[in-house]
């Protein structure tokens, strides 16, 4: 409240030092904020591809498998990925986009040769091969989309974040010291207009009294008291 502000002059310079760092503060979050939705909307456009490229690669893998199932039967299927010996590795780094930290998703064997899938090649046909590769294919971008969709999440807090602080700027703390930095002036001129006319009274007074003075001793001349014989 700007009431409970005490009008001085030193305090008048506190709030307009406040005032000056927050609308700098205020301004720097507004080019965060711009610059978070500008880097999440180029992340959109990448995961709008991304999973339309998972949904075409999930249709294929299921419209693989099925064929093999039909064609091999499920019990050939099944033995095929269960002989596989060496399963995909995953690691994860870090990078920064505008101080969000996003995730970065790395994958390794994940693609594999007829060899290292485990399956005999001889006991097996050219379907259950293209299972495996379709699924390889499918793991690969799950595990981008993975990427993309956290990355994404981490800006949209960061965002909300940023556009809350960026509100209470705004709409709350710069709108309060304003208000106290008027307060504070229109007390301050109060204060400069009474004391003008507190000197200004103590002038007159004195000039009355100094006028006072003069004519008594003006008369005094005209009038004087005769001395004693």
């Amino acid at each position: 409240m700007a009431n409970d502000v005490k009008p001085t002059r030193k305090n008048l310079m506190a709030i307009e030092d406040r005032i000056d760092l927050s609308e700098r503060g205020h301004n720097t979050l507004e080019k965060k904020r711009d610059g978070l939705i500008m880097e999440f909307m180029d992340i959109l456009d990448q995961a709008q591809d991304v999973r339309s490229e998972l949904d075409t690669r999930y249709d294929e893998a299921q419209r693989r498998i099925n064929m093999a199932r039909a064609m091999e039967g499920d019990v050939a299927v099944r033995g095929a990925a269960a002989a596989l010996k060496e399963h995909p590795e995953i690691t994860t780094q870090s990078k920064n986009i505008m101080g969000v930290v996003v995730p970065q998703i790395e994958s390794s064997k994940v693609r594999k040769t007829l060899g290292e899938r485990g399956y005999g090649v001889l006991g097996t046909s050219a379907r259950i091969d293209e299972v495996a590769e379709a699924y390889e294919e499918l793991l690969e971008q799950i595990i981008l989309a993975a990427e993309v969709e956290t990355a994404m999440k981490e800006l949209i807090d960061e965002i909300e974040t940023t556009k809350r602080r960026v509100n209470a700027l705004e709409f709350t703390l710069l709108p309060t010291l304003h208000d106290n930095k008027e307060y504070i002036e229109q007390k301050l001129e109060e204060q400069e207009r009474e004391e003008i006319f507190r000197m200004k009274k103590i002038k007159d007074k004195k000039e009355a009294e100094e006028k006072a003075q003069r004519e008594a001793a003006a008369r005094e001349e005209e009038d004087p008291v005769p001395a004693d014989d």
